[in-house]
């Protein structure tokens, strides 16, 4: 195969290199690289005949499966774009998306497809609908499309946030090259390792380098439904030995392989990413799987990876007073901190930047670049200017994040720079707090926002906590506080992060 910028002809190097091997497997079927590559060419023939070509985006509506992975290569493979939300999307930030996205074809299996062209004017005005009863050979045989330019895109992902125009992250096949490199030199794959990657994202980096994927049983629409009995005995099945996943999914995995007693000698590698990880939960990754090196990943969609730290160097920085240590930046990563603002920064030059740019020490917002730094949204300029500075032809992203750089070169997270609380005393940090909140007997998740001018504990008590103790105490941390007993929503993506727009929307109420 020529080169190209095509990024599926990574994954066409690998089945071609070690047909026999595993290349996925989920709760239904295993598949092996070259039945995989085979599979894969079918579809795209499938999809061709269906009228899907080059250029055209497509909206992927497919769970977590091997028939994901078929779908999304295919499409990379004629030079399509997949688009991808988030299957607990509601209807309209469904249609919403769809318009910014502008889809030419909809693939969903019957149970999503029917309900939505029923529901959805949106989908409803895509002109070819395909279900996922796919081609298992086909006469066609369909070469990965070359691609030469730099700005061919090859994903759109949306961002979470369930409120505003939504952020659509255009990923180039060049952009997830880059992407691709900076994360394989942190992730190292060896020949003989097996992943259970509960990201997507991850799952494609191991198809491009040969590491069979165990799909875990779970729905990650419904995290806290989660048993980890049956993610146990996949791995003992198919003998997993690393493990990609949320700190969410780790945590509940960690404390069942504790409890029962689970040996997990044999893994040697665990990483996590995609929320904070506090030196209490490193902890705990560490003694439930004390032979492994528990890697945690600290980035965005926008810029993964910014930056990591290991589990060990993690606990022997227990306290969090000065801030989360999130490691050193990644190599390829250039870190500013500039100062915070709420609105859109305008900068033109080296020179103007270097005026908001915070010494070490200082806290302010973390803004990144690099080759692997995500430079547009599709179809939003708001957001590209909210998020962007570009000097020259080089992107900052500022990532919303608050922290400083330490004396020791590390990285140091402060939370949210939305979330900081100005006071006469000074600024309060929230996330910090949250951390101190986790330790506190009977809290299950806290934090602290200012509601109304009023500092408001908002807090999610175990069903044994003892409210009035938990309210003296935070009291006591914060004098003339208030205290709200309530549920604590979490992001929906990864269950682990604080939803603080839905907290403050309910407890305005």
């Amino acid at each position: 195969m020529k080169d190209t910028l095509n990024i599926v002809s990574l994954f066409f190097a690998e089945a071609k290199a070690h047909p026999d091997r595993l290349a996925i497997a989920d709760v239904r079927e295993t598949i092996t690289y070259h039945e995989l590559a085979s599979r894969v060419r079918a579809r795209a023939a499938q999809f061709k005949a269906k009228g899907i070509q080059s250029g055209d985006r497509v909206l992927v509506f497919v769970p977590m499966s091997i028939g994901l992975y078929i779908d999304s290569l295919a499409l990379f493979t004629m030079g399509a774009t997949a688009v991808f939300l988030d299957e607990w999307v509601n209807l309209k930030r469904l249609d919403l998306c769809c318009r910014i996205a502008q889809c030419r074809a909809f693939i969903a299996p019957t149970k999503f497809r029917l309900p939505g062209i029923i529901l959805s004017s949106a989908i409803r005005q895509i002109p070819i609908k395909i279900g996922t009863r796919r081609a298992t050979e086909s006469n066609t045989t369909l070469e990965p499309v070359s691609i030469d330019e730099t700005n061919v895109t090859a994903l759109i992902t949306f961002t979470t946030g369930s409120t505003g125009t939504p952020k659509a992250a255009k990923r180039t096949h060049a952009f997830l090259h880059e992407q691709f490199k900076a994360l394989l030199e942190k992730i190292d794959p060896q020949d003989d390792e097996i992943d259970m990657p509960a990201l997507p994202i991850v799952l494609m980096i191991n198809l491009a380098c040969g590491i069979p994927s165990i799909i875990p049983n779970w729905k990650p629409s419904k995290p806290a439904k989660m048993e980890p009995s049956k993610i146990w005995d996949q791995i003992e099945r198919f003998q997993v030995n690393r493990l990609t996943s949320s700190p969410y999914f780790l945590e509940r995995l960690s404390a069942h392989i504790l409890e029962e007693k689970r040996d997990t000698s044999n893994f040697r590698k665990l990483f996590t990413g995609g929320a904070p990880v506090f030196p209490t939960q490193a902890s705990l990754f560490n003694d439930a799987f004390p032979k492994a090196a528990v890697n945690i990943i600290f980035g965005s969609t926008e810029a993964e990876p910014i930056s990591a730290i290991n589990a060990k160097e993690l606990i022997t920085h227990s306290t969090t007073k000065e801030g989360l240590n999130v490691g050193f930046p990644h190599r390829t990563t250039q870190v500013r901190i500039i100062q915070w603002r709420d609105e859109t920064i305008s900068a033109e030059t080296e020179a103007d930047l270097d005026c908001l740019t915070l010494p070490p020490g200082e806290v302010g917002e973390i803004t990144v670049a690099g080759d692997h730094v995500l430079r547009e949204y599709y179809n939003n300029q708001e957001a590209l200017l909210r998020n962007k500075i570009f000097i020259a032809n080089q992107c900052w992203h500022r990532t919303g994040d608050g922290g400083y750089i330490a004396p020791d070169g590390t990285l140091r997270l402060m939370g949210r720079c939305s979330q900081f609380i100005n006071t006469p005393e000074g600024t309060i940090y929230p996330f910090l707090i949250e951390h101190e909140l986790s330790n506190l007997n009977g809290i299950i998740i806290g934090t602290l926002l200012e509601i109304n001018h009023q500092l408001t504990f908002a807090i999610e008590a175990t069903p044994e906590g003892d409210q009035q103790s938990i309210r003296e105490s935070l009291q006591s941390m914060v004098p003339n506080s208030k205290v709200i007993f309530t549920a604590i929503p979490r992001d929906k993506r990864h269950h682990s992060k604080i939803d603080y727009g839905k907290l403050g929307e309910a407890l305005l109420r």
